[in-house]
């Protein structure tokens, strides 16, 4: 486990937490129970065989207030701790996962009751790859990995204690390519979960007395600003710089972590306050790709495909490209997605030769080595780049001032955020990241 990716998803869960106890709410926190019944599919070649996996699942939720949303249609942000047994308690053994998440309403009214919920998180292993005593669990390399969650849940029925739901769940733990091998545990599941309303429940919520503190205080803080309700309902573009300290391995030969840094621009535009997108470009620079050409290794000599690469290890060590932003605001919590365009990744090649050719390839390649061959995978992974995560926001995203004359409200102008992230190779970890940066609103919102 690497100190990086260790404080990346320690961060991530502290802002979330944060991130409860500030939200601006609409109702007491609600408590969940939830059970999970599925499988896990086969992570590598002689996976383990195992029983069904089943979870036992603690949640708590909140409602969150959006300007120009009722009650039914307002997301909520929660935090689950999660236990799962994975069907082999030799082999793979258990896992113990604590994830935020947020669920929206979805279908609308036509289908009422349905819920849609992501989560990142962290999940710790007791049980993990050995190459001796455990070689064929090849999908968890390290203790703590990064914990990804996507449901959807559809109600049953409301009784006395509270609401029975049921729903169908994929979990994805990896730990963000700073160990190899990573294979990664993908899980479907069937769920059952139940939303509790009873006495139980309202003698919990009584304790949080730091939410009805933090209404007092926003209701009072509302006489001066105005209420959340007032936020502009018209797009206001913004700016965005973003600086970011990643770390990843090359291949098995090369298992060690070294840096990828990072930086992006973006310009975009947040609508009524909570729903922002935006287009830009990043840069980003991989000290394990400027290692390899400039340490003369096997696939860059001379006579070989990349020997050219020496000239300028710096510039073939290199990726930059172009990338739309989506991203979900939540009081200071951001929920954040990318889709990049690599216009140029040259030691991506490498990467995939090594990799992607026969199993287990040695630093020094043979000249027989079979190297991975270039096809519409390759070209897909080459140049498509997703990423995932949380951001949190020095500011209240729905902050709103007025003006000493009256003037419109206008958002604060510069909010500056840290944020944990997972980079990827479509959808294939590339590495894990810390990030900082800020977001600078350029005018008032339209009418």
């Amino acid at each position: 486990m690497t100190r990086l990716q260790h404080h990346s998803i320690i961060v991530v869960l502290c802002l979330s937490a944060w991130t409860l106890m500030q939200a601006q709410v609409k109702e007491k926190p609600s408590w969940h129970t939830e059970f999970l019944y599925g499988i896990s599919a086969e992570a590598n070649d002689f996976f383990p065989e195992r029983d069904p996996q089943f979870s036992l699942i603690l949640g708590m939720s909140q409602r969150i207030e959006l300007a120009g949303k009722t009650q039914a249609q307002s997301p909520k942000i929660g935090l689950l701790g999660m236990y799962t047994d994975l069907g082999n308690k030799e082999l793979l053994g258990h896992s113990y996962a604590l994830i935020p998440y947020v669920s929206f309403p979805v279908f609308g009214k036509r289908w009422s009751g349905s819920q849609m919920q992501f989560g990142l998180g962290g999940a710790y292993f007791d049980t993990r790859f050995d190459p001796e005593t455990n070689f064929f669990n090849q999908a968890v390399t390290t203790d703590l990995t990064w914990a990804f969650r996507a449901s959807i849940h559809q109600r049953l029925f409301t009784h006395r204690y509270g609401t029975l739901d049921a729903g169908l769940v994929y979990n994805h733990q990896s730990n963000g390519h700073t160990k190899l091998p990573n294979q990664g545990l993908n899980s479907f599941l069937l769920s059952l979960r139940q939303t509790w309303h009873g006495p139980l429940t309202q003698r919990i919520a009584q304790a949080a007395t730091s939410v009805d503190d933090y209404k007092l205080k926003y209701e009072r803080s509302s006489k001066r600003t105005g209420s959340m309700d007032q936020l502009p309902s018209g797009p206001q573009e913004y700016l965005e710089m973003r600086f970011g300290y990643g770390l990843n391995v090359l291949a098995l030969a090369f298992n060690d972590l070294r840096p990828v840094r990072t930086f992006a621009i973006t310009w975009g535009k947040t609508h009524k306050g909570y729903l922002r997108w935006g287009l830009g470009a990043f840069y980003r620079f991989y000290q394990h790709y400027h290692d390899y050409i400039q340490g003369n290794e096997s696939l860059v000599r001379p006579g070989q495909e990349f020997e050219s690469f020496r000239v300028n290890p710096r510039r073939y060590g290199s990726n930059f490209g172009l990338h739309l932003n989506g991203e979900v605001l939540l009081g200071h919590f951001g929920v954040s997605t990318q889709l990049g365009l690599n216009l140029y990744k040259p030691a991506y090649g490498i990467d995939w030769r090594i990799n992607e050719g026969w199993d287990y390839p040695p630093r020094e390649l043979p000249p027989n080595w079979v190297l991975g061959e270039y096809n519409t995978k390759y070209q897909l992974k080459k140049h498509l780049s997703t990423r995932l995560g949380l951001r949190y926001y020095l500011f209240d995203t729905r902050s709103v001032n007025r003006g000493q004359t009256g003037s419109p409200i206008e958002t604060i102008r510069v909010n500056p955020f840290i944020g944990g992230h997972i980079n990827a190779n479509l959808g294939q970890a590339d590495f894990s990241e810390l990030s900082f940066g800020m977001i600078i609103h350029l005018g008032n919102s339209k009418p």
